[in-house]
């Protein structure tokens, strides 16, 4: 890490290409941390960790399923609200 500032470390370049930052679509698209964590990882998985990040985003994903089909009623209402 020597060398690295704060914000490198927080905000590699793999986050920032295109015209929006990562963390600023997943706050501007009010995310819960399951789709946060599924977007982030698919984002970066070129950039950094290939499978391993794409295996991370299915886990998330996968999880985010099971969340749904246990509540998914109750979730949808919380959404259109």
């Amino acid at each position: 890490m020597e060398g690295d500032t704060l914000m490198n470390i927080i905000s590699p370049d793999y986050y920032k290409r295109g015209n929006i930052e990562v963390t600023d679509f997943i706050l501007d698209q009010s995310m819960s941390f399951l789709e946060g964590n599924i977007v982030k990882y698919l984002v970066r998985h070129k950039e950094k960790s290939g499978i391993d990040d794409l295996r991370k985003a299915r886990w998330y994903l996968d999880k985010l399923i099971e969340e749904q089909l246990k509540h998914g009623e109750e979730n949808k209402l919380r959404r259109l609200t």
